[in-house]
């Protein structure tokens, strides 16, 4: 093929002097400092059944302790059901005075995490290794989310008619938050805050000091 053909056809697609776009993918590291804990969404974004599949998709891609593969994931949208999920979860524990979410900023998607035997140290191997590559997924999608512990499990299996035990929910929507990592010492206090301009800190040790010597 002649030298400079594909440049030639390309402008004469869309145009002289078109530059071919050129599609660049955001690092692991990237992703791993945008996917932070969102207590607040975008109400005018919705999420659909679609992107909720292709965020579970990628548990057919990760690893599962002796290869057992329990986990089975209920997909929540707001046509079936979230509100159930926001009347019977909380968040922001560590900052009970905000009452979060504030009115307007629930999510309106969800992913139920079930497992179909009983929960042991295996499975919770597994739960962790799912819940961040899903939420992963959903930063590489333009998405955030929240893993949510404290939920009424009770009614959570009730409103879902849910044939298996409920481990762990995440929340995935357009965040509507500032979040910043603050490196801090070791034995500094780890818990996150919020300034009085809204903006949360998360205290994460510095990497040096994880390492023992």
């Amino acid at each position: 093929m002649a030298d400079g053909y594909l440049e030639k056809r390309y402008e004469e697609v869309f145009g002289k002097g078109a530059k071919k776009t050129v599609v660049k993918h955001a690092s692991l590291e990237s992703l791993m400092e945008k996917n932070r804990s969102y207590r607040g969404y975008k109400k005018d974004f919705v999420v659909k059944q679609e992107m909720l599949e292709r965020i579970v998709a990628v548990n057919t891609k990760i690893a599962s302790a002796k290869n057992q593969q329990v986990l089975r994931f209920k997909l929540v949208t707001q046509e079936t059901g979230a509100e159930h999920i926001v009347q019977n979860m909380k968040l922001g524990g560590l900052l009970p005075e905000l009452h979060l979410p504030f009115e307007g900023t629930e999510p309106n998607a969800f992913i139920i995490i079930c497992s179909t035997i009983a929960e042991n140290k295996f499975v919770d191997i597994d739960l962790g290794i799912a819940a961040q590559s899903m939420l992963l997924k959903a930063t590489e999608m333009g998405l955030n989310g929240i893993m949510i512990g404290a939920f009424n499990k009770a009614k959570i299996i009730e409103a879902f008619n849910l044939p298996y035990e409920p481990l762990l929910i995440l929340a995935i929507g357009k965040g509507n938050e500032k979040i910043k990592l603050q490196p801090v010492d070791e034995g500094e206090k780890l818990a996150y805050y919020r300034d009085d301009k809204g903006t949360q800190f998360v205290p994460k040790i510095r990497w040096e000091q994880l390492i023992i010597q």
